[in-house]
């Protein structure tokens, strides 16, 4: 199932998306499906009629995890840590598909991350790997942006990963969906510049969420950021940078300098 968050008249709802490309149908969902479950209403619109927006806005925080593949992290001159590396994005850092992102003014060194985001859907702490497939929502596709620069200078990364738009998200989230093998694409201006599988993760979905969980009691709405496959480059003003998951479907993004 296509859960979708969309901008028909004013305010944000949420919907199924339903069909097949180029003829979907999103139909209105009542409330808020991480809280009141999936209740389709008889609302229903063309999705070529509404705007895609984040499909979640996490209520508490955006978790990424560093270095899981490791042919990223040897381009980088890296080793795959062995402990699990994490760190947080504010939910300011979120956009959605189509929207800008927009380079700071304090660096000059923006890099693209495609990556399978986990989205949770119940609060948890401490889960067994073997339960973990119990809080998870759904699965989207995200842009983990950093500032090399930035990351460099500050030896920390708050700053190179948390900036506003830093966190591009979508199309939406899909409910049913097995991780376990999946083509991860992105293409920057039209060139295939990324090209891996999950099949590569240093650490797997199940695992992942097991050990975050550990950290960090997790809430409906947060959202674990899985890494990115090697091919990481920089971002310039006027480029295009799009994420395409199998069995999900395509975020795509411009960028901008203000």
């Amino acid at each position: 199932m296509r859960i979708a968050r969309f901008v028909a008249d004013s305010d944000p709802m949420y919907g199924v998306v339903e069909g097949e490309s180029g003829s979907e149908v999103i139909t209105v969902i009542k409330g808020d499906p991480f809280f009141h479950g999936v209740e389709r209403t008889s609302i229903k619109f063309n999705l070529a009629d509404v705007r895609l927006v984040a499909p979640i806005i996490p209520r508490s925080k955006v978790i990424g995890i560093g270095r899981n593949f490791a042919d990223h992290a040897s381009e980088l001159g890296n080793e795959v840590p062995e402990s699990l590396l994490m760190f947080l994005k504010p939910n300011t850092s979120v956009i959605g598909p189509g929207e800008p992102i927009v380079l700071p003014e304090f660096s000059e060194e923006v890099s693209y991350e495609a990556e399978l985001c986990v989205v949770i859907g119940r609060i948890c702490k401490d889960v067994p790997e073997d339960r973990v497939h119990e809080v998870i929502f759904g699965y989207t596709c995200g842009n983990d942006l950093t500032a090399r620069d930035i990351q460099d200078k500050d030896q920390q990364w708050a700053r190179a990963k948390g900036f506003d738009t830093a966190a591009p998200l979508g199309p939406w989230i899909e409910t049913d969906l097995d991780p376990e093998d999946l083509s991860i694409k992105g293409w920057l201006n039209g060139e295939l510049r990324q090209d891996g599988s999950t099949n590569q993760m240093v650490r797997s979905i199940p695992e992942l969420v097991s050990l975050v969980s550990r950290a960090f009691t997790l809430l409906p709405g947060d959202v674990i950021m899985t890494g990115t496959p090697a091919g990481v480059d920089l971002l310039s003003d006027g480029d295009r940078y799009e994420v395409e998951i199998e069995g999900i479907g395509r975020l795509s993004n411009p960028v901008v300098r203000r």
